[in-house]
């Protein structure tokens, strides 16, 4: 997922501003304990995130593919202290390993964590949000994509996670994950009713804001 050489991607991470110790904790215990650790956001990225939440200070926040928390804790960082961050996830294996982060980091009460399939659970949300992120599976980008943007607020963002698929992203025979990846990226692009940006951080985001007010 990182395309920098080594000793540039230490030098990233060595001036990006430090991960909080229970972040560490999540990013040491995922990498030992959970399946596919690589899905974990990390350091560098958990701060972009965090970043451009605290910029938006948004009120509610939708999450779409939880994991171990990680990039959750990074998004609540920017709440307004009447906001909350619904998260949704469809691995029940995780639940208590992930609520004892959350209560660790004293968002118990800000986070609505549910288990459950993201395109049932996301029609039922009368919730307009600031900010959207989508880190789950990449087939159904585009669907959660078009279940979530009537939800946005105008001016709001919406971030998606891995869309440079480990650069496999410009396969000229791609496989299914990554045409469905290339086909959410035009499907963004072509879409007017956005301004968009894929930024090559870690294993790329697209970053769309919703035009309006």
């Amino acid at each position: 997922m990182d395309f920098l050489p080594d000793d540039l991607q230490k030098y990233v991470t060595d001036h990006t501003s430090a991960e909080s110790d229970l972040l560490k904790k999540i990013n040491r215990e995922t990498h030992v304990q959970v399946m596919r650790p690589r899905m974990l956001s990390g350091h560098v990225q958990g701060r972009f995130l965090s970043f451009i939440s605290q910029l938006l200070q948004p009120e509610c926040i939708l999450e779409i593919g939880t994991y171990t928390g990680y990039s959750a804790i990074c998004l609540a960082e920017g709440l307004r202290p009447s906001g909350k961050l619904i998260t949704l996830d469809i691995n029940e294996e995780l639940e208590t390993r992930v609520r004892k982060y959350f209560q660790e980091a004293g968002l118990a009460g800000k986070i609505d964590y549910r288990i459950g399939d993201a395109r049932k659970i996301i029609s039922t949300l009368n919730v307009r949000f600031d900010l959207v992120f989508i880190d789950a599976d990449k087939e159904n980008y585009a669907l959660y994509y078009d279940l979530v943007f009537d939800k946005v607020k105008p001016g709001g963002i919406l971030l998606a996670d891995n869309v440079l698929w480990s650069g496999k992203i410009t396969d000229k025979n791609p496989d299914k994950d990554t045409h469905a990846l290339q086909a959410f990226n035009l499907k963004i692009h072509n879409d007017t009713r956005v301004e968009n940006m894929l930024l090559p951080l870690r294993d790329g985001i697209m970053m769309v804001r919703k035009k309006g007010e």
